[in-house]
C-alpha cells in the first residue's frame, strides 16, 4: 500500500464553544490509503482534550511507515488488529481504519453499507450543534439553520434560563450536551425544568469518571442520559449500561469503524440506546459515520455543515436532514 498524510485546518462558521474550550477552526489529518489503482481516505482530528495533536498522529504513523506500507491488505478487520499491535494512539488508528474501509468497499465496489448487510431507507435524523455563546448569537445560529433537532452545549451559570429562551424561537426538539459541566445535584434539578422545554436527553453531564454521581442521576434524573466522555473504548460500553441509558460512540476515541461495529452490538445487547457523534469532521469522517445510520438510534453528524470550507465530496445533508449516500462505494469519499 501507498500512504498519504495530509494536514488541514479547517475553519469554522463560528466560534465554536462548550464548557471547557473555544476554537474558530478545526486540525484534521487525512490519510489516504492506496491499492490496485483505488484510494481509500481516512479523517481523526486533533484534541486537546485527549492531548492529541496532528503532528503527533503524523509522527506515529511516520515511524510505522515502512511496516504499514508493506502491510499485505486484506480486511479493515484483520488490518485494525495489525495496528493495535504496533501501539498506535486509538485517533491515528481511527484515520488508518476509515481510509483501510473506504478502500475496502472501492476494491469490492459497494458501499460499507451494503457489505455489512445493511439499508439506507430508515435512519435517525442528525442533529444541529448550537455551541455556547450569547444568547442572542445562539437564537441567530438557529435561525440561520432550521433544524428538526438541536443539540444544545451547556455548562454556563444560566444554563435553563438559555435553554427557556431558545425555545422561544423554535419548536425543534433539545438534546443537551454540558460536556462534564454539571454535578449529579445540578443534573438531577434541571432535569424537569428541561423536560418541559422539550429537551429529549440530556449528554454526559457529569464528569467522566463520576461513577458514584451518575448511579444518583440513573435514579433520580427524569431524562434519559447518554454517555459520551464516560464511552471511549469498547471496555467502557459494559460499565456506562449500569449508569447510563445510552452512549455516543465517536470513531476518533475508540478507533474507527472496526471497534465502533462491535461497541454498538454491545450496547444493543445491553439495552443501551446507540448513538455515533463527531468531531467536527470533513465529509471524509462524516461519510464513514453515515455508513453506520442504519444501525443507530441517534446521530450527531452535522461537522461538515459547521464548517466554513469543505475539502470532499461524499455523503451530503439536505436542508430538511435527509442523506443523500453517493454513488461511489466504500464510504464514497472524494478529495476536492
Amino acid at each position: 500500500m501507498k500512504i498519504s498524510l495530509k494536514k488541514y485546518v479547517l475553519p469554522l462558521k463560528h466560534t465554536f464553544s462548550i464548557s471547557r474550550e473555544s476554537h474558530d477552526f478545526q486540525n484534521s489529518l487525512i490519510i489516504g490509503l492506496t491499492l490496485n489503482g483505488q484510494t481509500g481516505y481516512g479523517e481523526a482530528t486533533s484534541n486537546a482534550y485527549y492531548n492529541i495533536s496532528v503532528e503527533s498522529m503524523m509522527t506515529e504513523i511516520v515511524t510505522n511507515l515502512s511496516f504499514l506500507e508493506n502491510y499485505n491488505f486484506n480486511t479493515p478487520e484483520v488490518f485494525h488488529r495489525f495496528l493495535v499491535s504496533k501501539g498506535l494512539s486509538n485517533f491515528a488508528i481511527c484515520a488508518l481504519d476509515l481510509a483501510a474501509h473506504d478502500l475496502y468497499g472501492k476494491l469490492n465496489n459497494k458501499p460499507l453499507y451494503e457489505i455489512w448487510g445493511t439499508n439506507t431507507r430508515h435512519y435517525p435524523t442528525t442533529n444541529y450543534t448550537i455551541g455556547i455563546a450569547p444568547i442572542e448569537k445562539m437564537v441567530e445560529k438557529m435561525q440561520e439553520t432550521p433544524w428538526p433537532i438541536y443539540k444544545v452545549k451547556l455548562g454556563t451559570d444560566d444554563d435553563v434560563a438559555i435553554v427557556r429562551e431558545l425555545r422561544k424561537h423554535t419548536n425543534a426538539v433539545f438534546r443537551i450536551d454540558a460536556n462534564c459541566a454539571w454535578t449529579a445535584a445540578e443534573t438531577i434539578k434541571n432535569a424537569p425544568l428541561l423536560k418541559d422545554l422539550g429537551v429529549e436527553f440530556l449528554e454526559q453531564p457529569l464528569k467522566a469518571d463520576d461513577w458514584e454521581g451518575m448511579e444518583k442521576v440513573m435514579h433520580q434524573s427524569v431524562l434519559p442520559v447518554i454517555a459520551d466522555e464516560s464511552c471511549i473504548v469498547e471496555t467502557d460500553v459494559e460499565k456506562c449500561a449500569l449508569h447510563f441509558n445510552g452512549i455516543n460512540i465517536k470513531l476518533t476515541k475508540c478507533g474507527g469503524l472496526t471497534p465502533a461495529l462491535r461497541m454498538i452490538k454491545e450496547g444493543k445487547k445491553l439495552g443501551l440506546k446507540v448513538m455515533i457523534g463527531c468531531m467536527t469532521e470533513s465529509t471524509v469522517g462524516i461519510s464513514a459515520i453515515a455508513q453506520l445510520l442504519p444501525q443507530l438510534d441517534y446521530v450527531d453528524m452535522d461537522g461538515a455543515m459547521l464548517l466554513k470550507e469543505d475539502i470532499a465530496t461524499g455523503v451530503h445533508i439536505l436542508k430538511n436532514g435527509t442523506v443523500v449516500f453517493p454513488e461511489l462505494p466504500g464510504t464514497g469519499v472524494s478529495l476536492f
